[in-house]
């Protein structure tokens, strides 16, 4: 399949909507960096994404920039190795038994509060 324009519309690459502090409404797509875009209404703010996506996508495909495709579920097992201090393991291992989990349920509770994500979602 040639990797088009129209290839690229139709992936399912990951749109994100905030509300900008100033008012309004800003998107952006975070795999294709820099590709933001702002509107004062959350209607105004899906079509001008879209804009801004294939005005991004032409401007790539012109310059023959490296486009990168939306990442899937199944590229991701859900797990990974992580090697940390002694220390840190300890400290981990004491907060986990205070609380009553397991040391990976604390470490992903932890993650995901950096993350600002709630732990309920999983």
């Amino acid at each position: 399949m040639e990797k088009d324009l129209n290839y690229y519309m139709s992936l399912p690459y990951r749109e994100v909507i905030e509300t900008a502090k100033e008012g309004g409404y800003v998107g952006y797509i975070p795999e294709l960096r820099g590709c933001v875009t702002q509107a004062e209404t959350k209607t105004e703010i899906v079509d001008m994404l879209e804009d801004a996506k294939k005005c991004w996508l032409e401007a790539a495909l012109e310059d023959g920039v490296d486009i990168p495709e939306p990442l899937q579920d199944e590229d991701f097992s859900g797990k990974f190795s992580l090697r940390i201090p002694k220390s840190l393991h300890r400290s981990l291992a004491i907060s986990a038994k205070a609380e009553g989990v397991s040391l990976n349920q604390m470490a992903m509770c932890l993650i995901a509060s950096g993350l600002g994500m709630s732990a309920s979602k999983y």
